[in-house]
């Protein structure tokens, strides 16, 4: 009766851990992650943020709400730069008469570029924060860490490079209209030729001008270093 009730405490003891070892699919899913992480974000040119299939985020089990800290930045993003577009058509301009007709969308555009600073920086600290807290293996964190650079903190910070020199811009364009409109008698615009009367007028309306320009071009090269880092090329 000893041997059999020892048998049977052997069974009891056995069968936990072995469903415990076939239940235990987190190295899989970490793996299965790890891969998805590696090949279709780190191993590609540029930001890209693959939407995974129902299958995949199954693959994962628990890792799927990792990833979904990445989706949730950039569904985040992409809705508050929606308004990008008709800010940077406010913000065109390409005379002096330009200027002072369109003063009004020269402060909606910076606005607006204000406004959707403050909300990416936003959803960047609130990913960043969503981001410390979770638990991952050393080896699952070494690849999730070069994804979230690539799709969270190189975009975000792309943004910021580029919105301080669109504010000074939009910022200086505004107070060189000011200017034209201080010294209105003194300036003659007939569309695209100006002609000014008081040479320090002149002077200043020319320094005006060329540090907008000067301004312009540091934009320009900030947006098209933007935009190769985000297409890869």
């Amino acid at each position: 009766m000893k041997v059999v009730s020892r048998a049977w405490l052997a069974l009891f003891l056995t069968v936990p851990l072995l469903l415990a070892a076939c239940g235990d699919k987190e190295p899989e899913q970490r793996a299965a992650f790890s891969q998805f992480l590696q090949t279709r974000i780190i191993d590609k040119p540029g930001t890209r943020v693959p939407q995974p299939t129902e299958e995949e985020k199954k693959s994962f089990g628990d890792y799927a709400s990792h990833y979904a800290v990445i989706t949730d930045f950039h569904a985040g993003m992409n809705k508050s730069v929606t308004p990008l577009g008709t800010a940077l058509q406010q913000g065109s301009i390409s005379s002096v008469n330009d200027l002072v007709a369109r003063r009004g969308d020269l402060e909606k555009a910076r606005t607006t570029m204000t406004e959707i600073r403050t909300a990416i920086e936003k959803q960047q600290a609130d990913a960043d924060a969503a981001r410390a807290k979770l638990k991952q293996p050393d080896d699952l964190k070494k690849v999730y860490d070069m994804a979230y650079d690539r799709t969270v903190t190189q975009p975000a910070n792309g943004f910021k490079t580029v919105f301080p020199l669109a504010d000074a811009s939009l910022q200086r364009a505004i107070e060189t209209a000011d200017y034209v409109e201080k010294n209105k008698s003194k300036i003659e615009i007939n569309g695209a030729i100006v002609r000014v009367s008081d040479p320090k007028v002149q002077a200043e309306l020319n320094r005006r001008l060329q540090a907008m320009n000067e301004q312009a071009a540091g934009l320009n090269k900030a947006q098209a270093d933007m935009q190769k880092m985000i297409t890869g090329r």
